[in-house]
């Protein structure tokens, strides 16, 4: 680890950021303020610290992660690596948007937050930005992460499942990149030296892109109403995944009707883990067979969601869609 490294502090607001109100905790914190939080950051990086909004991660928008883009592609060369403290509630789709917006970053993208401020006796946020800090200045760190209690996580595969605890974030079928331990970061998977290619920008995201989650006896009308409001939807499906085959086949003929407008449809699963499989069972089978359907698979909602808008923003060929939904980025999908 060299102690040259320069890094840049962008604060976005968060739990991390917030101080007690008569209406309950707000996002007030600057950072230069966090960084004072954790001076030992200066026997191993120089930081520079940079207020980029200070909102709670609930009002996250895709603006504001272009905005976050934006900030680090002006900044790109003049820092080794970047860490982005954000709110937990939407973080793990901050990073996967990131993702998308950044990639084939040699240097270090972390993004962090708390469980509870940086500035209450008992708190994640010190140890959490610290953390950061350290592995955004290890030389084997590349590429947009989530660090969180200990763990390196990749910035695809996050997601946020407990509301309290201080282990809130896992990784989503795939395994944990490093870890931080007694001031040590250790690796699972080096494989920096593999990435040669030029780290590339995006300035266009497509936000109409919609979930439906779908609950026994819904209505396959709600899909008609959105077809008229979005350019694309994500069907959580049950188990595996699969379509309801009510008698009047109105889910099938929904979904045809989005194909015949041109919009796109990717079906995924309501469960967290081990993915989806729609060939499974004849609910499934047919209609992707039929139609064509875009499947998920191993992706978090989170990856999913924001690499449709990505995806989207470049381009509305259903063939070109299809490719590049099925072309890995920092580490999204394992399955195709």
């Amino acid at each position: 680890m060299s102690s040259s490294k320069h890094i840049l502090l962008i604060a976005t607001g968060g739990t991390i950021a917030c101080k007690r109100t008569k209406d309950g905790l707000t996002p007030v914190i600057t950072s230069e303020e966090l960084l004072s939080y954790v001076p030992q950051a200066g026997r191993f990086c120089v930081v520079n610290t940079l207020q980029l909004m200070n909102i709670d991660s609930t009002n996250m928008q895709a603006e504001h992660w272009l905005s976050i883009a934006g900030t680090i592609e002006q900044k790109y060369a003049a820092y080794d690596g970047f860490v982005i403290t954000h709110g937990t509630d939407t973080m793990a789709y901050t990073a996967a948007a990131l993702s998308y917006l950044i990639q084939n970053s040699l240097k270090p993208i972390i993004i962090t937050g708390a469980q509870k401020p940086i500035d209450m006796d008992v708190t994640d946020a010190r140890t959490n930005l610290l953390d950061s800090l350290r592995i955004a200045s290890d030389d084997r760190a590349y590429g947009v992460n989530i660090v969180f209690d200990g763990k390196l996580i990749a910035g695809t595969r996050g997601k946020k499942e407990r509301t309290h605890s201080y282990n809130a974030f896992s990784s989503i079928n795939f395994p944990y990149l490093a870890s931080i331990q007694d001031e040590r970061c250790i690796f699972y998977i080096d494989d920096k030296a593999q990435n040669k290619r030029d780290v590339q920008f995006s300035r266009i995201l497509d936000d109409k892109v919609t979930l439906l989650k779908l609950v026994p006896s819904m209505d396959a009308s709600v899909l008609d109403y959105l077809a008229g409001k979005y350019d694309a939807v994500i069907i959580e499906a049950f188990g595996v995944g699969g379509l309801p085959s009510y008698r009047s086949g109105d889910f099938y003929k929904a979904i045809a009707h989005w194909i015949d407008l041109g919009k796109t449809v990717v079906m995924t699963t309501q469960v967290p883990r081990e993915g989806s499989n729609m060939t499974i069972y004849e609910v499934g089978y047919g209609i992707k067979k039929d139609l064509g359907l875009i499947e998920a698979y191993d992706m978090t909602l989170e990856a999913t969601l924001t690499k449709l808008m990505w995806i989207l923003g470049r381009t509305k060929d259903a063939v070109e869609i299809r490719k590049l939904f099925y072309t890995t980025v920092n580490r999204d999908i394992l399955w195709s």
